[in-house]
């Protein structure tokens, strides 16, 4: 990534890049902008007014990042772009990448959080009563009571596997998207979790994605660096239980 410099302000939502990219650095940006993702909830701006890239696949980095987080609680990434028009570009590389020709338009697109919660939590025995509490409370304050149950159900389960497995601190985050709510937690494993389906009844433990399959309306992994974060979706219309 020498020739690609990423500039990232803590205190902004921009990230700068600069310089030039092509395919052998589009893994690092990638990266660059996930990790960005993973450390603050709300939407990110990528500015590329000063980078130039020299081939689709480095351009095609920032489709690939926002399909990535599009499940994750509370995340999105915008772009400023220069050469395009507007949102409504038909810039195939970007394509279903919001980007502006300006860094105030993108700014003014990505509006402050209206609801998120976020909390970080040691992988100790009483972390996932912490997640459920958050979970209830955001649930409460959202008008989602029916979905309490199936939440602490898979938050539960998402948390405790970062206790008996990553054992690593973790960040639990949640946010509500139009009657949808969206759970993350994000640990310092690189482990993926694998889901083979149903466990034989005399199987002992292993059933934690499979509750988590049967509440959820989807959910799955992403590696980011440094670890993983693994999420779901929860609707109010799925009438999923969890098995006996």
């Amino acid at each position: 990534m020498s020739n690609c410099r990423v500039d990232i302000d803590d205190s902004s939502v921009v990230v700068r890049l600069t310089g030039v990219l092509d395919a052998a650095g589009a893994e690092a940006v990638r990266g660059a902008l996930l990790a960005r993702l993973c450390d603050r909830p709300g939407p990110v701006v990528a500015d590329v007014t000063g980078l130039r890239v020299v081939d689709p696949v480095g351009r095609g980095v920032f489709a690939e990042v926002r399909r990535e987080v599009a499940d994750w609680p509370a995340a999105d990434l915008l772009v400023c772009d220069p050469t395009v028009d507007g949102p409504d570009h038909t810039d195939a590389p970007l394509a279903g990448v919001p980007a502006w020709p300006t860094l105030d338009g993108a700014l003014a697109a990505a509006a402050p959080l209206a609801a998120v919660l976020t909390a970080e939590l040691a992988p100790t025995v009483g972390a996932a009563r912490q997640a459920r509490e958050l979970v209830t409370a955001g649930c409460e304050r959202w008008g989602m009571p029916t979905l309490i149950d199936p939440a602490c159900i898979a938050i539960t389960e998402m948390v405790n596997n970062v206790v008996a497995h990553a054992q690593t601190p973790m960040t639990v985050r949640l946010a509500p998207q139009d009657s949808t709510l969206h759970l993350a937690v994000r640990d310092h494993s690189t482990r993926r979790p694998t889901f083979a389906g149903l466990s034989p009844p005399n199987r002992i433990g292993g059933r934690g994605l499979l509750l988590i399959d049967t509440v959820a309306r989807r959910w799955g992994s992403s590696a980011v660096p440094d670890g993983k974060v693994v999420w779901c979706v929860l609707h109010p219309d799925d009438e999923a239980a969890a098995p006996e």
